[in-house]
C-alpha cells in the first residue's frame, strides 16, 4: 500500500475530519496554526484556510447532514461554526452563556445576527463531536467540562455531567455518542473517556449510568516519549463497532478492548457463578471454624499441671 497524496501543512496536525455524506473529498484538518486547514483529496491541493480562531486548532468535525457545515474547536477556548461555500466562512462561535440562541425570525435562526464573541469552554476544547441526526453538538475541554449545544439555535443545553469529568492533555478526546437507532426515541447516551475507566452518561440530564473500569498492563516506556502527568492506560480513543452494539476502546499501554452489552442470560451466569463461589467460601468457613473447634477441645481435654 502506498501514499496517493501528501500534503506539507508545515504545523503539527492535531486531528482531521473527512464527512460522511459530502459529494466533496475535502479534509478538514486542526493543526498547530489557527486556522482550519482544508485539502482536497480529488484535486490533490491544499484549497483554504478558515481563520477565526485565535490559537491553535485541536478538533474538528464535519455535520453529518449538512455537506458543508463544520465545527471546529480551539486552544483558545472556543467553539466555531463554519460553512465554507461562504465567502466569510464563519457562523458564528458558541457561548457557554447563553442558554437561549439565536432564534431569529422563525425560531430556527432565520435572518438572525450571528454571534462572533464568547466562549464555549473557559479553557482548550480538544474535543468536537456531532450527534448523528445533527441536532447536537458535544464539546469537550480542558476546563474538565462536557456541554451539549442545540445546533437548531446554538444554545447551551445545561447538560450537567459532574466532578467526574478529567481532560488534561493535549491531544484530541471524543466523546462517543451512542448511535440514536439503538436508543428509545429521544434518548441520547454518551461514553466518555476518563482515566482508568469509560463513563457512560444520559446526554441531556448527565446522569452517570455506568462505571466500565480495567486495569493496566506494564508498558514499556518509549524513547522521546514521557508519561509524565497521566497514568500510561489512559484511554486515548472510542470507537464504535459498525453494524453492532459494542464498541472499542484504545489505551496508551497499548491494549485495544472490546466492549459489550451484558444480557440477561450472562447475568444469570454471573448470578449462578457468585452463589457456587460464595457456597465455597461458606464451606471453608465452616471446615476452619470445625478445625478450631477441635483444637479448642483438645486443649481443654488435657490436665493442665501448675508448678
Amino acid at each position: 500500500m502506498t501514499a496517493s497524496a501528501t500534503f506539507d501543512l508545515e504545523s503539527v496536525i492535531y486531528s482531521h475530519s473527512l464527512s460522511p455524506i459530502a459529494s466533496h473529498l475535502l479534509v478538514a484538518c486542526a493543526t498547530q496554526h489557527s486556522a482550519v486547514r482544508l485539502v482536497d483529496l480529488r484535486s490533490g491541493s491544499s484549497t483554504h484556510s478558515l481563520a477565526g480562531h485565535q490559537r491553535a486548532v485541536l478538533s474538528v468535525a464535519w455535520s453529518p447532514h449538512e455537506e458543508y457545515i463544520l465545527a471546529s474547536g480551539g486552544s483558545d477556548g472556543t467553539t466555531r461554526l463554519w460553512d465554507i461555500r461562504r465567502s466569510s466562512n464563519s457562523l458564528g462561535v458558541l457561548d457557554l452563556e447563553d442558554s437561549v440562541g439565536v432564534v431569529g425570525e422563525d425560531g430556527l435562526g432565520k435572518n438572525a445576527r450571528h454571534r462572533n464573541h464568547g466562549k464555549a469552554h473557559t479553557d482548550a476544547v480538544n474535543g468536537v463531536v456531532w450527534t448523528d441526526d445533527g441536532q447536537y453538538l458535544v464539546t469537550a475541554s480542558h476546563d474538565e467540562r462536557v456541554r451539549v449545544w442545540d445546533m437548531s439555535t446554538g444554545a447551551n443545553a445545561l447538560s450537567h455531567f459532574g466532578p467526574t469529568i478529567q481532560n488534561t492533555h493535549l491531544s484530541t478526546l471524543l466523546p462517543l455518542l451512542v448511535p440514536s437507532n439503538i436508543l428509545k426515541l429521544g434518548k441520547q447516551a454518551m461514553f466518555y473517556p476518563n482515566q482508568n475507566e469509560i463513563l457512560m452518561f444520559d446526554l441531556f440530564d448527565g446522569t452517570l449510568l455506568k462505571r466500565l473500569r480495567f486495569s493496566g498492563v506494564a508498558a514499556a516506556p518509549v524513547r522521546g516519549y514521557t508519561t509524565q502527568g497521566g497514568p500510561r492506560n489512559r484511554t486515548t480513543s472510542l470507537a464504535w463497532k459498525a453494524g453492532d452494539v459494542g464498541f472499542y476502546s484504545a489505551h496508551s499501554d497499548g491494549a485495544i478492548r472490546a466492549w459489550v452489552p451484558v444480557t440477561p442470560e450472562d447475568i444469570e451466569a454471573d448470578k449462578d457463578m457468585a452463589q457456587e463461589a460464595n457456597g465455597d467460601e461458606d464451606e471453608n468457613r465452616k471446615r476452619k471454624r470445625d478445625a478450631l473447634e477441635e483444637i479448642f477441645r483438645d486443649l481443654t481435654r488435657q490436665k493442665i499441671t501448675f508448678t
